[in-house]
């Protein structure tokens, strides 16, 4: 509430700059920029980024101000001394590794073709190498990636890759055409589910600077983040009438899948 946010500082700066990046799993911030506003940034808006890596190295830069984007995105550029910094996570994974009829786990992946989009820094191919490895195979020499400007989604319904790691909606819309089947669901299975999957993270300097401003976005995104869980309805509207996905059903579906609580 209001009374609740004015006994605090008030925010350093009235700036915030979200990177706006394809997929809905990221939905709390298109629902927070209202209650973001309300917390004293009139100067809020959205920056067109691609998820994963590329997205963090805008952050690092101050291209923008905050992200929210997948753990592994996150922890690569902070081993190399990127200046960033995850201040709270947004929700368990999202995420489903689907493969055709005779592959059963991620050892089948051994010598199949694994879709990943466009370059090898992308989330996909970050995620899949992670649970490659956990369970003994060398994702360099094991798997043949598949990239490219296609869809790693049309390359697999059209038969071209053995594999490849869906975002929602596109796994909400395969499982309704019964394209293939899930290996690995990242919301249910261990120990993937005992992990955040996306996180909400600020540039380091912006955070250093504007330490008031900072825990007014986190408190913004984490109510957002309940809203999610407890309107997937409302929300999934929002996401439609906002251009950032076509299928209301779809959303819904995701929405009501995600583990936002």
């Amino acid at each position: 509430g209001r009374n609740a946010a004015a006994a605090e500082a008030a925010p350093e700066t009235t700036v915030a700059r979200f990177a706006a990046a394809p997929g809905i799993c990221i939905a709390p911030q298109y629902v927070a920029e209202d209650l973001i506003r309300a917390e004293g940034f009139s100067d809020f808006g959205f920056v067109a980024a691609e998820a994963g890596i590329a997205q963090t190295e805008m952050l690092a830069r101050g291209d923008i101000d905050f992200g929210i984007d997948f753990a592994t995105a996150l922890i690569i550029p902070v081993d190399t001394g990127a200046p960033i910094k995850v201040i709270s996570g947004v929700h368990v994974g999202c995420y489903e590794l689907f493969g055709r009829e005779n592959i059963k786990s991620i050892a089948d992946l051994k010598g199949r073709k694994v879709g990943v989009g466009g370059n090898l820094s992308s989330d996909p191919h970050i995620f899949v190498s992670a649970m490659a490895t956990y369970i003994g195979l060398d994702p360099q020499r094991d798997i043949e990636w598949i990239v490219g400007e296609a869809k790693p989604a049309e390359l697999f319904a059209e038969g071209k890759v053995d594999a490849f790691l869906a975002f929602p909606p596109e796994a909400q819309d395969l499982r309704t055409r019964k394209v293939g089947h899930v290996i690995l669901d990242s919301s249910k299975d261990r120990p993937w589910s005992q992990y955040y999957c996306c996180m909400l993270a600020v540039n380091a300097a912006y955070a250093e600077k504007n330490p008031a401003a900072t825990k007014r976005v986190i408190r913004a995104i984490i109510k957002s983040a309940d809203i999610c869980a407890a309107e997937p309805e409302r929300v999934a509207r929002l996401l439609v009438d906002g251009g950032h996905t076509e299928q209301y059903d779809y959303a819904v579906q995701s929405l009501r899948e995600l583990p936002y609580s």
